[in-house]
């Protein structure tokens, strides 16, 4: 009745809107009336998807079969080395400490580069590891266990090189402020499998937020309801969810419904989805301070699991947050995005750019993340959770000098011709190494994947062409995969 409520309202705004309201909308156009009968259809050769504003996280179909029912999505905010993870060059340790040659920096853009900089080989051993033979240093001795249920892609890509910038290049599909994160466009086409929790959910660790801010979940010009809600694994999951002292269910659950009325009124009068819309997030706030206390409560996971994964309940952690992924995810949760800021690898000492920060992120992460995987697999999730893991940019092989020759900076700069992200689970091949790099890594040279094929190929597994999952406006078609930039690709050769 919700959605018949709905046609309604919008079949009789013309009837409500007076000229001065009519004229005051004008900036947008005509196309702006059009987008509020069309708000939320997805255009494609498999017909229209019309969401219903009332409901607008209700489970929809995809526009094929996919194999990834939920994405985790694992953020290393500040870019991670390439280098000294998961890309062995052994020919750029035998130039360490030589003269960077000019035909490595002629025509290239750097953040901290100056001069004829040195070349940096390897700070850390690199072994073989697991049937797949995968090259993995020494500093994720946790992550060696599960090599063979990941696939590495060595030759992602981007046109990036500035943290926030490539940051929301990497989640929204577009440098610029204002477009909808890959999790709004995946509850938007997907809706969310619980209607107790939001259907995308993000959790931040190591301090601070990215560089780019929350516009990385934001929705941009989807609905608001599909942005993501940051979360926090110590204290109250969501700030002032709890009602407040004298303020009980009965009083709570009247206030609300008197809101609702006076929403349902300004809907009449103005035909604004979007109303409609944030009555539904209020109705969701209402649920979740039943079911997202209990989702976030650490403390009912036994001491194996907390063994496993390293989580110290109460704290906020990267451990934490991946056990959380874990729980949110077999709770039905669309998207559920982590963040764990610190991998800038700039320093004054090779002790705090190379050794003692880098390791300290690599510890932080280790164990979780390889937990993440064993644990989400023992209990026949992994192979419909798409598990993703990367940072926004790649490293230089030589080192930065912005101090000059003589420079005591020894980190490496941003990099944006090379990177390496991993994934597991959701129909991606495990146990394989797509892509490759130069003899020194430090261009992609076969099989190249752009941001846009891997924003492509994560549309494909959830069951959706990445050019036909669409969102009307400013008079235009929009999707994830950039339409001023075409050519994006789903990268086949990793799919299962």
């Amino acid at each position: 009745m919700k959605a018949e409520h709905f046609a309604r309202l919008q079949h009789e705004q013309l009837q409500h809107l007076t000229r001065r309201h009519f004229l005051s909308k004008c900036t947008t156009g005509l196309g702006g009336m059009w987008l509020a009968g069309t708000a939320g259809r997805v255009w494609g050769a498999s017909g229209a998807l019309q969401k219903d504003p009332a409901n607008p996280l209700a489970p929809a179909v995809p526009q094929h079969l996919g194999k990834a029912k939920r994405v985790i999505y694992l953020h290393m905010a500040g870019a991670p080395s390439q280098h000294e993870l998961f890309d062995y060059k052994p020919d750029l340790q035998k130039l360490n400490g030589k003269d960077c040659p000019q035909e490595f920096l002629a025509g290239k853009q750097f953040a901290f580069i100056q001069g004829v900089p040195k070349m940096l080989g390897p700070q850390f051993e690199f072994k073989q590891h697991g049937q797949s033979g995968a090259w993995v240093s020494d500093r994720l001795p946790h992550f060696f266990s599960v090599v063979d249920d990941v696939c590495f892609i060595k030759s992602m890509h981007t046109d990036q090189f500035n943290h926030g910038p490539a940051q929301l290049l990497v989640h929204t599909g577009t440098q610029n402020l204002g477009a909808p994160s890959i999790g709004a466009w995946a509850t938007y086409g997907l809706g969310s499998d619980n209607q107790n929790l939001p259907g995308f959910i993000v959790l931040t660790s190591g301090g601070r937020n990215p560089d780019a801010g929350k516009s990385v979940w934001g929705a941009g010009y989807l609905p608001s309801v599909y942005q993501g809600v940051q979360c926090r694994s110590e204290g109250e999951p969501v700030l002032y969810l709890a009602d407040p002292e004298g303020i009980t269910r009965d009083i709570r659950r009247r206030s609300l419904d008197t809101l609702d009325r006076l929403n349902q009124k300004i809907a009449e009068e103005t035909g604004d989805a979007e109303t409609v819309t944030r009555i539904a997030q209020y109705e969701m706030a209402y649920r979740m301070q039943m079911h997202a206390t209990d989702a976030f409560d650490l403390k009912q996971e036994n001491e194996t699991t907390h063994a496993l994964y390293g989580t110290e309940p109460g704290k906020e952690s990267f451990a934490n947050n991946c056990l959380l992924a874990r729980r949110l995810a077999e709770r039905g949760v669309r998207y559920i995005q982590l963040f764990h800021w610190g991998w800038d690898s700039h320093g004054s000492a090779a002790s705090e750019a190379l050794n003692k920060g880098f390791s300290d992120r690599c510890k932080e992460v280790d164990q979780p993340m390889a937990a993440l995987l064993k644990d989400l697999k023992q209990r026949g999730l992994l192979e419909d959770t798409l598990v993703v893991w990367g940072g926004e940019f790649g490293r230089t092989p030589m080192q930065e000098n912005r101090g000059g020759v003589d420079s005591p900076f020894v980190g490496r700069d941003h990099n944006p011709g090379a990177f390496t992200i991993w994934m597991a689970g959701g129909g991606v091949k495990p146990g394989i190494s797509y892509g490759e790099t130069d003899p020194i890594g430090y261009e992609a040279i076969q099989d190249k994947v752009s941001v846009h094929d891997l924003h492509a190929t994560m549309m494909q597994l959830m069951g959706f062409d990445h050019e036909k999952l669409t969102y009307l406006s400013q008079g235009a078609a929009q999707r994830l995969t950039n339409i001023t930039k075409p050519g994006s690709k789903v990268v086949k050769g990793i799919l299962a």
